[in-house]
């Protein structure tokens, strides 16, 4: 079964000003309401694998969580 790894990392400079260093851009709904990490662990939906993995900077830690918690996705986020 397959393990699925984010990488959720990143200092917001490529999408300035809408991401900052504090808020990069994989935490922006850039399209429609969800954000880009919270797309982009809907796309697993239909992927019989393992709850996914969330890699992201330790001071992302927290957004990363409450933005899979509101989309009620389980995951294991780690800093």
């Amino acid at each position: 079964m397959i393990l699925p790894v984010i990488m959720a990392g990143g200092t917001g400079s490529r999408l300035w000003p809408l991401s900052r260093e504090l808020y990069p851009k994989q935490f922006l709904a850039v399209e429609g309401e969800q954000s880009m990490l919270q797309r982009t662990i809907a796309r697993l939906s239909d992927v019989d694998c393992f709850d996914p993995i969330v890699i992201c900077n330790e001071e992302h830690r927290f957004i990363a969580a409450e933005q899979l918690r509101v989309g009620g996705i389980s995951i294991a986020v780690l800093s």
